[in-house]
């Protein structure tokens, strides 16, 4: 039976199980081994060490971290049998995410779902084995959100479902994991749950990966090496604080981006792709970055990951930036408007084909996804009145997916707003300006790749926040801007320039 973990080449069912859903995302095993090539060689030849995966699903990672540990431990401790016994009671411990997941995770590790079978390859007193998993209480305030994960009461709390109370993240489960198996590991790997509803991280999703991978840290292993979204690199709601926590730690060593998360999870989508990394306690240091794109990898290269209050994501885009914000210019996140710019939401119906009098606004909306001008009565607008008399630019919230694809268009196209115009929340609007010839002036500079560009080294989602124009520069709105002359203007090299046209789309009149 030991033989089994060494055994290269067979077929293997978890390179092909569906996930459950998008915040459940299971790891095929060639996508493990490469989060486990991140660490260090002697950590599979320590007898000692106590691994832990905190988010376990189909068993995956405690199986190859098994596997990996057979045969760097053959030194150590000759005889298989012994070898095998000490890995999986003494060394591999799992938390699954719910009573299926652990069921799956014990006949990965044990070949048996009951660890206390004789069908188990290792013969525990309890059937769980070092598989945790219970039932574990959310910690709901007044307003029915839980405080530890932020999920809410009415989407959890569902007879006959698991009410998604991940042990790790949750002080209830934490205080039952240690009675049983002590919170204190040396090495701690995995792919946790992204967020507590479906979505694959969009707006309205509620993000915690981040707590596994903080909790991970304070529990103060040697390791933590984990997958998950990367949206946390320049967005994400309620993620600014991990943000600026996790590109400050000089413990994060080693980070791999994937643009688009289909590279390595084939048929799922998470918007703004994913990434893994390696956080090691005794050696800080400046941290080598790699980007996969499709066929093209850039780097490593070593990065000082707290540049920026965001993360650039590809090295190549460094030095442009940095001609741009040396010119210490205002920027156009200050003209552009917040999300709902006047307070008309997407699905805002109390509009008509026609004016039904000489004070109804035109109003710019989308009807089953087509630009569409109608009016609303002037009663209906409340926000941003100020705004209504002026000339904008309209653009739509969403863009592209971050950098998915190359070249990328990176936003949506833009619409001249004339004076006494409004739109719905599926826009939003720069200026005012004071002249058509004004908004004219910055809907063709809003179309050159060069602004585009400096977009889109903030974007790793589908919807462009106001934040995501911080480095793009205002101009003088006196004229036609194209790249030749912006290139001119910021010192752009004819190799910085190739690589902005390389990765930027060509914006369709």
């Amino acid at each position: 039976m030991p033989a089994e973990y060494l055994l290269a080449n067979q077929p293997d069912i978890l390179e092909v199980i569906a996930n459950l859903s998008n915040d459940a995302v299971f790891t095929p095993p060639r996508v493990v081994n490469a989060v486990l090539d991140l660490l260090p060689d002697e950590v599979w030849s320590d007898p000692t060490l106590r691994w832990l995966d905190p988010g376990s699903k189909t068993g995956v990672f405690p199986r190859e971290i098994t596997k990996r540990l057979m045969a760097g431990l053959a030194v150590a401790i000759p005889d298989e049998e012994t070898r095998l016994q000490h890995i999986l009671k003494e060394m591999v411990f799992a938390i699954a995410t719910e009573e299926v997941t652990g069921m799956m995770t014990r006949r990965s590790l044990y070949c048996s779902k009951d660890a206390s079978s004789v069908h188990s390859v290792a013969l525990f007193d309890a059937p769980d084995g070092n598989v945790w998993q219970q039932r574990v209480e959310h910690n709901f305030n007044d307003k029915g959100t839980c405080i530890e994960c932020k999920g809410t009461r009415g989407e959890l709390e569902i007879a006959g479902r698991d009410n998604k109370a991940y042990g790790f993240i949750h002080a209830d489960g934490r205080i039952k994991i240690d009675k049983e198996m002590k919170m204190k590991f040396d090495v701690i790997v995995g792919n946790p749950p992204y967020q507590m509803s479906g979505g694959g991280g969009g707006v309205n999703d509620t993000a915690i990966y981040q707590l596994f991978v903080e909790q991970a840290i304070a529990i103060n292993p040697r390791y933590v090496s984990m997958i998950i979204p990367s949206r946390w690199m320049s967005s994400g709601r309620g993620l600014e604080a991990f943000r600026d926590s996790f590109l400050s730690d000089k413990r994060v060593r080693r980070l791999v981006d994937y643009p688009d998360a289909g590279q390595l999870f084939p048929g799922v989508d998470i918007k703004g792709g994913v990434c893994y990394f390696l956080w090691d306690k005794n050696n800080a240091g400046t941290c080598e970055v790699q980007l996969i794109k499709a066929d093209e990898t850039v780097g490593p290269e070593l990065r000082n990951l707290d540049e920026f209050d965001v993360f650039v994501r590809d090295f190549r885009a460094l030095p442009i930036l940095r001609k741009v914000i040396a010119a210490d210019e205002e920027n156009v996140s200050d003209i552009a408007s917040a999300d709902t710019p006047f307070g008309l939401a997407s699905n805002y119906s109390a509009w008509r084909e026609v004016s039904s009098n000489g004070y109804d606004l035109p109003y710019f909306h989308l009807v089953k996804g087509q630009r569409k001008w109608s009016f609303v009565s002037r009663s209906a607008v409340h926000k941003n009145e100020s705004a209504i008399a002026k000339w904008k630019v309209f653009l739509p919230l969403a863009g592209s997916d971050g950098g998915e694809t190359i070249p990328d268009p990176v936003l949506g196209r833009p619409e001249i707003a004339p004076r006494n115009s409004v739109c719905s929340q599926t826009f939003r609007y720069f200026g005012p300006f004071v002249s058509k010839s004004e908004a004219e002036s910055f809907q063709g500079y809003l179309r050159t790749k060069f602004f585009r560009f400096l977009v889109s080294v903030r974007k790793n989602s589908h919807n462009t926040y106001r934040d995501t124009f911080k480095w793009v520069p205002i101009q003088p709105w006196d004229h036609q801007w194209t790249d030749a002359e912006l290139y001119k203007k910021y010192g752009i090299t004819a190799e910085e320039q190739a690589y902005i046209e390389a990765m930027i789309k060509e914006m369709p009149a």
